[in-house]
């Protein structure tokens, strides 16, 4: 299968100049060029350095996407899109320059349709912006990746986080969409109807497409009912084993969990230290159940037995609002408290994802290579859906201990491939991991991406360098 796209590289300076010359005229003030903007709208925990590009249309309709991507396209100059920044492996690192267009003034909540469990939205409206919008209504929107993401960007990101585990991902969630193409038209992708078997499947062509196939403008998303009662908790064990075994066995047994995460002894001591709490520092699942107060309460007893079957103590549980938020805001400072442990160092945020009955297996053997390279490592983990991060701190300016992170990473990568996993389990591929999708889904799969690719963008121009390796 032959795919043709436009060769990457830098756009002529004079097509550049034209396109922004362009873009000034049709958006006056809302055409950011300073480097201190342009500099904020590149981002990447990987050591591929931030690339700014080389101006930054602030979007605040669709009207305006489209008519940036018609001026850039016309000058064959790159178009990366831009949520919250808070995506993970460079994704939008703009490396051969180009045109950033910024959706975060798009955030207006367009429709709310509570009897149908369901909201339509601009793709720059972030997760706690909608939920708190829906909160008197009795709704939320389950899928928390940690970060205040913007919805558009999650999407595009196929983002899911610690509630995936009852509540699925961005994959899940999204009912249908409005997508630039990169001659500037609208597509829609689908209804607000649960179900459809009219056409492909374009919906989930564009979810995790990462800005490469074209610019989401709309979301309709699902929406929950907010649970009765929620009750989060938290239990140690002996071994990582021990907390994967339980976390095997309580998914077996049917308890229907909201939250199931993993931390190891090096994480349990970050969080203690930047967020000063007192767990004991061995391996830990943090928990959360939602349901019906009875509901909460069988199914921690339930796990509380699982737990101590498995090695584990007491688990302990709550439901006060603040103990709650208290426990899941330090998980989601995990970064941060690991990036805490050794001043100096550059964080690198990785992740796989593997089988779950494979997951005791590869986190044990993450950390015995972690010990062996001598590196620092802390891992944290959404068990329940056999996903777990590594966030490596690393001296950049030590070529042995750079060399040893490397090795760490392939290596990593290579034992959940072993285990018949991925090489990224909500991370995407960004800059950082095109090298493993040739040897994960086999080069017949990188054709067909690269046709698609060439069929919905022949000039390369959306997000180029992002996702697929070069031919």
């Amino acid at each position: 299968m032959a795919a043709s796209i436009t060769a990457l590289k830098r756009p002529a300076p004079t097509a550049l100049a034209e396109a922004v010359s362009a873009l000034a005229a049709r958006f006056g003030n809302h055409l950011v060029t300073s480097q201190a903007v342009r500099d904020q709208h590149a981002h990447t925990t990987t050591w591929i350095a931030p690339q700014p590009p080389d101006a930054v249309v602030m979007a605040q309709s669709a009207a305006d996407i489209q008519d940036a991507v018609r001026i850039c396209a016309a000058r064959q100059v790159p178009v990366i899109a831009f949520g919250t920044g808070s995506s993970l492996e460079g994704q939008v690192n703009a490396p051969f320059g180009g045109v950033c267009i910024d959706t975060r003034e798009m955030n207006r909540i367009i429709a709310v349709n509570p009897d149908d469990l369901d909201c339509v939205i601009e793709p720059g409206v972030t997760r706690k912006a909608l939920n708190e919008h829906l909160r008197d209504q009795g709704l939320f929107f389950p899928i928390d990746p940690g970060a205040d993401a913007s919805l558009g960007g999650m999407a595009a990101t196929r983002a899911s986080g610690t509630n995936a585990v009852r509540y699925g991902t961005m994959r899940d969630n999204v009912l249908a969409l409005k997508v630039v193409r990169a001659d500037g038209e609208i597509i829609t992708t689908g209804t607000r109807a649960r179900k459809s078997s009219a056409g492909y499947d374009l919906t989930h062509l564009f979810i995790g497409s990462e800005g490469t196939l074209g610019i989401i403008s709309e979301l309709s998303i699902k929406l929950r009912g907010i649970p009765q009662s929620i009750a989060a908790g938290s239990c140690s064990f002996a071994s990582v084993r021990g907390a994967c075994d339980a976390t095997i066995m309580a998914i077996q047994t049917g308890i229907p969990l909201a939250r199931i995460e993993l931390l190891n002894v090096a994480q349990v001591r970050a969080c203690n230290a930047y967020s000063k709490l007192t767990l004991p520092e061995t391996p830990l699942l943090l928990l959360e159940f939602h349901g019906t107060e009875s509901d909460v309460a069988e199914q921690s007893a339930m796990f509380a037995e699982i737990a101590k079957e498995c090695g584990g103590g007491a688990f302990q549980s709550t439901t006060r609002p603040e103990d709650r938020t208290r426990l899941w805001q330090a998980r989601h400072d995990a970064y941060w408290a690991a990036a805490a442990l050794r001043t100096g160092s550059r964080p690198m945020s990785t992740d796989v994802c593997v089988p779950i009955s494979r997951l005791a297996d590869c986190v044990t053997e993450t950390e015995t290579d972690i010990e062996r390279l001598g590196l620092i490592a802390p891992i944290v983990g959404h068990v329940g859906d056999g996903n777990f991060h590594c966030l490596m701190l690393c001296d950049v300016d030590d070529a042995d201990e750079v060399g040893r992170a490397e090795e760490f990473l392939h290596r990593l990568v290579e034992r959940a491939h072993a285990m018949g996993g991925t090489c990224t389990g909500e991370h995407g591929i960004g800059q950082g991991k095109q090298k493993y999708l040739k040897s994960e889904l086999g080069p017949e799969a990188l054709d067909a991406m690269r046709a698609l690719k060439a069929a919905l963008d022949p000039h390369g121009i959306f997000n180029p360098g992002k996702i697929l390796p070069p031919a």
